[in-house]
């Protein structure tokens, strides 16, 4: 047998090798073995009855722990085994942690010290409670939306829309001990980056190079929503959609598939780690990348993403309000559905990897040297030219932002003209008198008051 995982060799017993053995008892178990040297041969040890005393009590001092030591023989020598079995509690070592990886033993500190303690606990991070957040930093009408989602998908019942914001929160799990887990701040709660300064979405438009980033937009707030404002802004700023005609009809799509577009960025924002970075989409002319701060599940390769594998989610109270609201499903498959979204679409299928302490998306668009960074749509009309000189004389802009706003209430009856300014780009001032403009043409109607009422769809 050769050194691994679960195996480990040591000619003469130290007491340092306490450590090794809590570092197998923290992983999956193992065997080290005592008068065997690294090359595996068998070498023995002279004061065996003395070691077989010594040792357990030693283990059982310093660890806490019971192992199974045996005497076996080779070559005419005697040599110990020290069988240690994973513990379900941390083990440490005066005050410290360590893990076996591969073929080594690795002290854990900062943030693998607390995934693991997490993990020994049966907990994620989302799970624990949040320091000094009240029901006063949840915003009602993000759990509306949520709710919207979930009872549409059949996930959640009518009635549990009618319970008190408090028992609405214990019924989601989202409270552990009266207070509000982590995972309630980042859902529904009105300022989520007072708590965790990392919980933002990034979006920077590049040209040439890294260096030069042309503008850039920065969505902070509730995750809930999160996916829904980041594609309204890279559908109105960053994206084209090529305009094509099925006879008078003009139909514009996104060049990317959109659905499974939406689905690698919930997954960036499912499991992502929110102690970290922001999540960065960066934008350019060939391609895009998307990264998010987090690790991947133990055991698990970028390999196994691709193929069929468990749901291993690094936030489980997140990924399950995601799941009750239909936003992505509870059996691994959110990368098998971004593939296929883009073979279904005949367009390159993105790359995945794990580099830089997270997960990198890259997708790629067709080439764009050649565009001008403030066009915001091409044609792909044969007759391009026309359409073009079309476009530029007749498009009329303010009724584009008309049906946008529309759209945006279509997603969220309760959003504010700031809101819609921020995500179309315009000045507030510029929403509110499209608001009034839709208004006055009867295509919407406000009812109840402006702070807690909400916009109702009349004509499109």
């Amino acid at each position: 047998m050769k050194e691994s995982q679960n195996i480990e060799y040591k000619e003469i017993w130290k007491d340092e090798y306490l450590k090794w053995i809590a570092a197998f008892a923290n992983a999956s178990g193992g065997k080290l073995y005592i008068g065997i040297s690294d090359s595996g041969k068998t070498v023995g040890v002279s004061n065996i009855k003395k070691l077989l005393e010594d040792i357990p009590n030693k283990i059982v001092s310093a660890l806490g722990i019971i192992p199974q030591i045996n005497v076996l023989k080779k070559d005419n020598v005697d040599y110990l085994e020290i069988d240690i079995s994973p513990s379900s509690v941390p083990i440490s070592h005066k005050g410290v942690y360590f893990l076996r990886s591969g073929s080594t033993v690795q002290e854990l500190k900062s943030n693998a010290l607390h995934q693991f303690l997490l993990k020994r606990l049966g907990k994620t991070w989302d799970d624990l409670p949040c320091d000094n957040a009240t029901f006063n930093d949840i915003d009602e009408s993000a759990i509306q939306y949520f709710f919207k989602k979930a009872i549409k998908t059949n996930r959640i019942s009518k009635e549990a829309n009618t319970e008190s914001l408090k028992d609405t929160l214990e019924n989601l799990n989202l409270v552990t001990e009266g207070k509000l887990k982590n995972a309630a701040i980042l859902l529904f709660g009105k300022q989520p980056t007072k708590f965790f300064p990392g919980a933002s979405f990034k979006i920077g438009r590049f040209g040439s190079s890294d260096d030069d980033l042309v503008h850039q937009d920065i969505i902070e707030g509730n995750i809930i929503e999160m996916a829904d404002n980041v594609l309204e802004i890279l559908k109105t700023k960053y994206l084209i959609s090529p305009i094509q005609y099925e006879g008078l009809q003009r139909i514009e799509t996104l060049e990317i598939p959109e659905d499974a577009l939406r689905e690698a960025i919930f997954n960036s924002i499912v499991h992502k780690d929110y102690t970290g970075s922001a999540i960065q989409l960066s934008v350019y002319n060939d391609k895009i990348i998307l990264w998010n701060e987090g690790r991947l599940p133990d055991g698990f390769t970028i390999q196994t993403l691709l193929e069929k594998h468990p749901s291993k989610p690094y936030n489980k109270t997140i990924a399950d309000i995601f799941f009750k609201a239909g936003f992505i499903e509870a059996w691994g498959r959110g990368i098998s559905k971004i593939i296929t979204g883009f073979k279904l679409a005949k367009l390159p299928v993105p790359d995945f990897e794990a580099k830089m302490g997270g997960i990198v998306v890259t997708v790629y668009r067709k080439s764009r040297e050649n565009e001008g960074l403030n066009d915001r749509k091409k044609t792909t009309n044969k007759d391009h030219v026309v359409e073009n000189v079309v476009e530029n004389v007749v498009e009329n802009v303010v009724e584009n932002r008309l049906i946008k706003i529309i759209n945006l209430i279509k997603n969220n009856n309760q959003i504010s003209a700031n809101k819609i300014a921020k995500l179309l780009g315009v000045t507030s001032r510029t929403a509110q008198r499209d608001l009034e403009k839709l208004t006055k043409q009867k295509r919407i109607k406000r009812k109840g008051s402006e702070r807690g009422g909400y916009w109702e769809i009349i004509n499109e």
